[in-house]
């Protein structure tokens, strides 16, 4: 992956790609149909193909978590439902209650990151009434969590979308929505305890919506040349670009050290524009290799 032009960072760190094959560095309970299929990954996870696998659940179920708790070489970040977060936030022994219920009773499990809901945001209508309980839930789950022993190991955040940001291009020019509200305490409190900013970074999105100014090439990865000029920085991947913004963003709130981590991308292989199993093998590859 290319450096990013923001100091002391990298690109971002990849962690739940939605891929189409097994040899993968990281996956997405997403991908799966059934937990069975989850199972038999854990099964297989100390063969070298999976020895490092990383695997992201949106919700506590209790199976793959018996699952992951016989297998603590797959790195896991688990998620709190989006319904849960306004009880949490609301009341501190609800969040003691979940880490108890979903994190302590599996003591072999490799937790990494707790993800306080999947793409919540004030512009979306699904999701606008829960916006304001994400950063309490957080502090909450973080307080809860700091009373044990994972307290510094396990990290708190919440998983976004890019619909997050309000400019993205120039990739400079990154910049968020305008919810006081919503994002700056949440990047204060990431900031504060060192957490990662989680984005789910979908490049055939952005395509899909400028087909007129944005190369396929450039989404899949395979320009042989800078398509994009930012400065003194140049951008062969939209990818790049879209997490450089994530980046600025961040900066401009005040969250200039805080780490990103990419926890969904992927490309579809059906029912829309460039959706082939070619184009969507291209984009994985491509996407690992970075």
């Amino acid at each position: 992956m290319s450096k990013s032009q923001f100091k002391n960072q990298n690109a971002a760190a990849i962690f739940g790609v939605l891929l189409t094959v097994l040899s993968v560095i990281c996956l997405n309970s997403a991908v799966f149909s059934t937990n069975e299929q989850i199972l038999i990954l854990c099964r297989c996870s100390n063969r070298s193909l999976l020895w490092h696998t990383r695997i992201r659940i949106y919700n506590p179920n209790p199976s793959i978590l018996e699952a992951l708790n016989r297998n603590p070489n797959i790195s896991v970040i688990v998620g709190v439902p989006n319904e849960e977060i306004q009880g949490i936030a609301n009341n501190p022994a609800l969040a003691k209650s979940w880490i108890q219920n979903h994190i302590l009773k599996y003591r072999n499990v490799n937790f990494r990151y707790i993800a306080v809901g999947n793409e919540i945001s004030p512009l979306d209508g699904a999701s606008s009434s829960i916006a304001p309980s994400v950063a309490p839930a957080m502090q909450n789950i973080h307080n809860a969590l700091s009373e044990t022993t994972l307290g510094r190991k396990v990290k708190v955040s919440t998983a976004l979308s890019m619909g997050v940001l309000a400019k993205s291009y120039p990739p400079s020019a990154g910049e968020f929505i305008s919810a006081p509200t919503f994002i700056s305490p949440i990047v204060q409190f990431l900031a504060k305890t060192n957490g990662p900013f989680l984005i789910n970074v979908y490049p055939y999105f952005a395509y899909t919506s400028d087909t007129t100014n944005i190369r396929l090439d450039y989404a899949l990865f395979t320009s042989n040349s800078a398509v994009v000029t930012d400065g003194g920085y140049q951008y062969r991947s939209l990818f790049d670009a879209m997490v450089d913004a994530v980046h600025a963003a961040l900066e401009k709130a005040g969250g200039a050290n805080v780490e990103v981590v990419v926890t969904e991308s992927g490309w579809p292989s059906a029912g829309g524009t460039a959706t082939t199993v070619k184009n969507a093998q291209i984009y994985n590859s491509n996407l690992i290799k970075s």
